[in-house]
């Protein structure tokens, strides 16, 4: 196509042959940046111990498969979908993250309604 008849085409069609192709002349980089950031939620859980707590070891575990599929995604060239499933992992192993946090809160909280229990008895 010749620089002029760009100009022929209406704004529209512009518009579209842009859309397509930039659709088709980038590629996305591998999602290092979102993968560290999983893996790193991830390994918070487990020292919280998101092993303890059922909803949040479920969690934990999901993000852990995701994260091994993104891996797989990414070593096949399909980066816009490791990207995806890492954006799952994330979300899963912040819940989980944030599960562990709510169990170790009510262990502490159950502790100290015993210890103010033991100091009303007298023992």
């Amino acid at each position: 196509m010749s620089p002029s008849a760009l100009f022929a085409l209406p704004a529209f069609a512009l518009f579209f042959l842009t859309l397509t192709l930039a659709a088709c002349g980038g590629t996305m980089p591998p999602p290092s940046d979102r993968l560290a950031s999983a893996e790193a939620a991830t390994r918070s859980a487990r020292e919280l111990g998101a092993e303890k707590e059922p909803k949040a070891a479920l969690h934990m575990k999901l993000a852990q498969e995701q994260i091994e599929l993104a891996k797989k995604l990414t070593t096949d060239g399909e980066n816009r979908r490791a990207d995806l499933v890492l954006q799952r992992a994330s979300s899963d192993a912040e819940l989980s993250v944030m599960l562990a946090k709510e169990n170790n809160a009510n262990g502490e909280a159950q502790k100290a309604k015993e210890k103010v229990n033991q100091m009303k008895s007298g023992k």
